[in-house]
């Protein structure tokens, strides 16, 4: 399996932000590469199976890493993966909630999507870059965040993928 590497541009209060996601699928064998990805980054999803209790566990984990490793104000967005297998669900929603409520590190949004029938995609990419303008507004973007935005007429509203091993 490889990471992936993707710019999504959005459109929110006339302003287009450009989001550069990494996707490394929680696997171990980027875990060391980790400040790589997430250094200077202004938010973090995590992503966890709502069918296994050990994709939970690591979730967990990697909050954790992002807890000791990041700025307070760092957006994050939870989400639970394959709702599209419900009668398989290890991970109550309820029990998420809690935990996240628990945390020092506040939580911006808690998901639960179907990545395999695309439902509930779109909307924490828009709640996230909601989110990241909200955080922006009445600050110096060059200085406090590697998030670029731009002026919705100055940049496309462009899609790019690429693969990297």
């Amino acid at each position: 399996m490889r990471n992936i590497y993707l710019n999504l541009n959005r459109i929110v209060e006339e302003n287009v932000v450009k989001l550069q996601i990494w996707d490394t699928a929680g696997q171990e064998r980027f875990r060391s590469m980790a400040p790589m990805y997430y250094r200077g980054a202004s938010a973090a999803i995590l992503v966890y199976d709502i069918t296994s209790e050990e994709s939970f566990i690591e979730m967990i984990s990697w909050m954790e890493e992002l807890n000791k490793n990041m700025p307070d104000d760092l957006i994050i967005h939870v989400v639970g993966n394959k709702i599209d297998l419900e009668s398989d669900r290890k991970i109550s929603f309820s029990r998420v909630l809690d935990y996240c409520d628990r945390l020092t590190q506040e939580v911006n949004g808690v998901h639960e999507v179907s990545a395999k029938n695309d439902q509930g995609i779109d909307d924490i990419f828009f709640e996230l870059t909601e989110s990241l303008v909200k955080k922006l507004n009445g600050h110096d973007l060059y200085k406090t965040m590697t998030t670029d935005i731009y002026h919705q007429n100055e940049y496309p509203n462009t899609t790019e993928k690429s693969g990297c091993c």
